[in-house]
């Protein structure tokens, strides 16, 4: 699920009381100096916001961006690195005895950025306002299973309308913000995206969209206190420009580079971390010509060396992968495999017509810079193809591009995508990349998966739900309706002064960074 902006898209510029020494600086002169503070953290992130708002629209979806507005923003449970629940706003929660009602208790003593309490009634109106489909929060269809959500000292209450059994799992994840109520009914949607307010670890201090972010400590933070009085959040797209940010002094830390860079500036004395994190690299296939034909997708799944490209082109860095849960997700089925055979690949492309003297064509899209070696990978991947009679053409988009062309069912045959999955649950892999009424699936199938899968998000049998996911998996890699590739490690340097620990989830958080 992960993007930035498209390059058509307008920039966006905000200031806030305390950031106007920024203002019209770009990316050099005091922005660089700031690199050097030492209470000034700056990081080179690789992809850019598009939009404050953490619970409406395509960017609420986006696992990339979740750092930064977890920065920001508290959410109703938070995470640890091992991807276990921890609290946040909701130092307590729970189900009663036949799951027909929720309880929440809300911690006491946070305040928003603005000084005003946290109150129960933020917890509940922001529960309500993710139920209600007019407010455009894109996965409604789940929070609306809660209804009466009702607020009464620090305990916020719910009526369990449909029972879905990763409901504070997703309290940790996509969409699971809370918002102030009182500030954001009086300036509106508009207003919010000016001037966001949150009651997280920092507050906005300066955004100018496509170029940088400044925050700055909130001292009345409920949490452990940053280590940093302000960040300096620079959007760098480019690896090779991240490197150089990083080098250079500009940056202080930086994240997805390359893994042979990783290992190159390790030896210049900077600390590194190479972790695996939830994320998967994956094809997805759109139910359109040529993927309609059976025998065409499953040339296409066996003809690709995913070992091979793991460690070659990866170095090493990253697991392969034959279906969408990863090690460590609730449903990871190490049986479920999809071999590598080119020989086979290529007879049922005869037998679908095609060769390399009578190819088939057809367009393929893939991110570049995004994830290390996207592009490369895709590269590998096409010649691969074409040995066995396939030729396609290369498309360079950005994640927001994908994400607008998939909610539309536009996406290529084929098409390259990062998918996140920070609390590694089947539903979030599988269910929502795979059931066609999802906002975030590519193969629509009705009659098929969705038959299968329909019935596993309210089963409250857990062993039941973990091999019903199983099932579905195994369907999906002897159909080929997905392409799997990687489990990925991710890439973050950091200068000689700083301590980083890696999260599971691949969370760069600004208030996790230290000093050494």
């Amino acid at each position: 699920m992960s993007q930035h902006l498209p390059r058509s898209t307008p920039r966006r510029r905000f200031l806030h009381q305390g950031g106007l020494a920024l203002a019209a600086l770009g990316n050099s002169g005091p922005l660089r100096a700031l690199a050097q503070a030492g209470q000034t953290l700056t990081i080179a992130y690789h992809v850019d916001l598009p939009s404050w708002d953490p619970t409406v629209g395509p960017s609420a979806v986006n696992p990339t961006i979740q750092s930064l507005y977890k920065a920001v923003f508290s959410q109703f449970i938070d995470q640890n690195a091992d991807l276990g629940l921890k609290p946040d706003l909701l130092s307590a929660w729970g189900w009663n005895a036949d799951k027909t009602k929720v309880s929440l208790t809300v911690r006491s003593g946070a305040k928003w950025h603005d000084g005003s309490p946290v109150t129960a009634e933020d917890v509940a109106w922001s529960l309500r306002r993710a139920a209600d489909a007019k407010t455009g929060n894109p996965i409604q269809f789940l929070w609306a299973k809660l209804g009466n959500i009702q607020a009464q000292g620090n305990t916020v209450t719910a009526d369990v309308k449909e029972y879905e059994p990763a409901l504070f799992k997703w309290m940790a994840f996509l969409t699971g913000y809370v918002l102030p109520k009182a500030y954001y009914e009086k300036v509106g949607a508009a207003g919010f995206e000016k001037a966001p307010i949150g009651c997280g670890p920092y507050q906005v201090l300066e955004f100018v969209q496509g170029s940088h972010l400044k925050l700055g400590a909130f001292k009345d933070y409920f949490g452990p206190k940053p280590a940093f009085d302000s960040v300096l959040i620079k959007f760098t797209t480019d690896p090779s420009a991240r490197v150089a940010e990083l080098q250079s002094g500009r940056s202080d830390l930086t994240l997805e580079v390359p893994f042979e860079e990783a290992t190159r500036l390790k030896g210049l004395g900077f600390g590194t971390s190479v972790a695996p994190v939830s994320d998967i690299g994956m094809i997805f296939l759109t139910n359109v010509e040529p993927m309609l034909n059976d025998k065409v997708r499953q040339a296409l799944a066996l003809a690709i060396d995913k070992k091979g490209l793991a460690n070659k082109l990866l170095k090493g860095q990253v697991k392969a992968i034959d279906t969408l849960q990863a090690p460590g997700y609730a449903a990871y089925d190490a049986s479920i495999t999809a071999p590598f055979d080119p020989k086979k690949a290529a007879a049922l492309m005869a037998e679908a017509g095609y060769s390399p003297a009578k190819p088939l064509k057809f367009k393929v899209q893939t991110t570049r810079g995004f994830k290390p070696k996207d592009f490369e990978v895709m590269q590998a991947v096409a010649g691969m193809w074409k040995a066995i009679g396939a030729e396609v053409e290369l498309e360079v988009y950005e994640v927001a591009k994908h994400f607008e062309l998939r909610a539309q069912h536009k996406l290529a045959p084929a098409a390259f995508y990062n998918w996140g999955n920070a609390i590694g649950d089947p539903s979030t892999s599988t269910g929502f990349a795979m059931f066609s009424h999802s906002p975030h699936s590519a193969w629509k199938d009705p009659k098929g998966l969705d038959a299968m899968i329909g019935p596993l998000w309210g089963e409250k049998d857990e062993a039941k739900r973990i091999a019903g996911y199983k099932a579905v998996d195994k369907y999906i890699a002897a159909n080929a309706l997905v392409i799997p590739l990687f489990q990925y490690s991710q890439t973050v340097v950091w200068r000689k002064g700083l301590k980083f620990a890696p999260h599971g989830a691949g969370f760069v958080l600004p208030q996790a960074v230290g000093k050494a």
